[in-house]
């Protein structure tokens, strides 16, 4: 039985890829991302990093929830023939489900597991938006309605706005309680050079062209006494 070592590919930028890392994923004869599309897989495709990824998982399941369990499974079954380096999208600890749902499985099945920090979007969000975390961030994903409710009571970062499909059902669920000329942000491609953080109007935001799997929300609390 093999040790799951669990690393973050940062935000995009190559530079934002820490050595040990990089270090990891050349050194291990199995290196699993959960999906290679994202800038960084370039670069460790010029180092020669051999890798496979789950991005197969994605077109055969009917929901998140099966993929996420079907790369879970994948990883512990590649544990079964030595160690294994699994490379998720920005920080194995920001927004990352897979890696809640593996330390329980591991757990139970007594495999060793250990994780790696990383950059994460975050890191450039905090600086773009002038934000400081400790007054009461919350990060949650854009499809968990039951926390959106709550929007405009407090700064929240909303990761996983994908689509098109998914800024459109946001954009609903947050018209419910706030005003559809509410100024939000736009963030995308974080620390990359084509890198955005713009504000615009709350019913705008299914209205942007180049939504991707590297775009997120950032909604402002209101003003006391709004």
């Amino acid at each position: 039985m093999g040790t799951i070592t669990i690393v973050g590919l940062g935000p995009g930028a190559v530079g934002h890829l820490s050595l040990e890392t990089m270090g990891l994923l050349q050194n291990c004869a199995q290196v699993i991302l959960r999906t290679a599309v994202h800038p960084t897989v370039a670069e460790l495709e010029k180092q020669n990093v051999k890798f496979t990824s789950c991005d197969d998982l994605y077109e055969k399941a009917a929901s998140f929830e099966e993929v996420y369990n079907s790369v879970v499974e994948r990883v512990l079954a590649a544990a079964q023939n030595g160690d294994v380096v699994y490379a998720v999208p920005g920080s194995p600890l920001v927004a990352e489900k897979t890696v809640v749902l593996m330390r329980t499985a591991a757990k139970a099945q007594g495999v060793k597991l250990v994780i790696k920090p990383s950059m994460s979007f975050l890191d450039l969000a905090y600086v773009e938006l002038g934000i400081d975390p400790i007054a009461g961030l919350q990060i949650i994903d854009a499809q968990d309605f039951a926390e959106i409710a709550s929007a405009g009571q407090h700064p929240l970062m909303i990761t996983q706005v994908y689509s098109q499909m998914v800024a459109g059902d946001l954009k609903i669920a947050l018209m419910d309680v706030l005003p559809d000329e509410y100024e939000i942000y736009f963030l995308r491609n974080l620390g990359l050079p084509d890198e955005e953080c713009r504000p615009i109007k709350l019913f705008e935001l299914d209205r942007q062209s180049n939504i991707d799997h590297l775009t997120s929300a950032y909604i402002p609390p209101m003003a006391e006494g709004a």
